[in-house]
């Protein structure tokens, strides 16, 4: 039986100029202290350098050996913020053009290529991190069409995705030459933002093998989606999972699609770990059930909390909803330990075949 890792954190949301949120290390002392084994390290060059990273199996050790002196290994390496620029609509190119170097904005082509090289050499720093799974964003070039109005133009959607497919399918071909799982985060934004995008993708890619999901229930509740049945459905292709929770409380006035409110006045918000409406109780049982063998990684992301907070409460959270699973069956005890010719005279079949 598989049992899943557990308590991660993703340093995302965390990183900043003061200690102790300024250095690698600093924040893996800091995750050790608040329960946490586990980091989840976005390819920023304030915490990896990731061109060494894909080059130097040694400075990768080396990596592993700052996070173990405080009880810390690498669960993924993430690049949600290059992943999304290796697809960008041309009405998100000013608002994009903040996610990468100064000297390509303006350049949406040289970003893109940029990019694509970011996420190409994340599967290479994975690899010499010793990690098997690694977390991204797709990017997105139908979502300004998401909602049929005026009527989409036919052929509009499977272009879309025929492209995104032409870019992503020689950035999976490095992944799996790395012997790692690209995982996409279903998020909205994204063109891939719930199952039947998913699928869309995966048929895409000829159903790379690499070619895999990172399963975040927030995001479900934010677009009323079952995340329970998203699992029994695509189970076999999640690598990651980001323990994330969220609210949806709509009204008269406002739902899914948010007013244009402020998070904290829209009818779905993301909420600190334990104070939203995801049943994490339900959503370990079934990642057990079918044998995730991949890590619980915190997100924390909410409209009220402060992270500090957030990241405190997480911790034990996780851990207390890891589940071990079981060696034998319940009902052992009772056995009748009949063998196979008491069986055949149990079904009244006589003892000779």
């Amino acid at each position: 039986m598989k049992v899943m890792k557990g308590p991660g954190i993703f340093l995302a949301q965390f990183v900043g100029d003061a200690a102790p949120f300024d250095t690698l290390d600093n924040l893996a002392e800091w995750a050790a202290g608040l329960g946490y084994v586990g980091v989840q390290i976005p390819c920023d060059p304030r915490l990896i350098d990731l061109t060494l990273a894909a080059s130097s199996k040694g400075y990768c050790d080396d990596l592993r050996g700052r996070l173990a002196r405080h009880g810390i290994e690498p669960t993924e390496l993430s690049t949600h913020i290059q992943g999304q620029l290796v697809a960008v609509h041309p009405a998100y190119d000013a608002l994009f053009d903040g996610f990468a170097p100064a000297e390509l904005h303006g350049r949406p082509a040289e970003r893109q290529r940029w990019a694509v090289e970011q996420v190409t050499l994340a599967a290479r720093a994975s690899a010499n991190l010793g990690l098997t799974a690694h977390a991204t964003f797709s990017g997105a070039l139908a979502w300004p069409y998401v909602y049929p109005w005026p009527q989409r133009p036919a052929g509009l959607i499977e272009e879309a995705f025929a492209e995104l497919a032409r870019r992503w399918t020689p950035i999976l071909d490095a992944f799996d030459e790395a012997g790692v799982d690209c995982a996409f985060e279903i998020h909205p934004g994204e063109d891939l933002f719930d199952g039947a995008t998913w699928e869309r993708f995966l048929a895409a890619v000829n159903g790379h093998p690499r070619a895999r999901l990172l399963f975040d229930p927030s995001h479900f509740v934010l677009q009323q989606l079952d995340y329970l049945d998203f699992l029994d459905r695509y189970h076999d292709r999640v690598s990651c999972f980001h323990v994330k929770d969220a609210e949806f409380n709509p009204t008269g006035r406002t739902g899914v699609y948010g007013g244009y409110e402020s998070w904290v006045d829209r009818a779905g918000r993301f909420r600190s770990l334990g104070d939203g409406q995801v049943d994490f109780g339900a959503i370990f049982s079934k990642l057990a059930q079918y044998d995730y063998a991949g890590w619980a990684v915190l997100e924390w992301e909410c409209a009220l909390k402060h992270p500090e907070d957030g990241a405190r409460e997480g911790a034990p959270l996780i851990r207390d909803h890891i589940i071990r699973r079981t060696e034998h069956a319940f009902d052992d005890f009772a056995a009748s330990g009949a063998d196979a010719g008491a069986i055949r005279q149990l079904l009244g079949l006589g003892a000779d075949r």
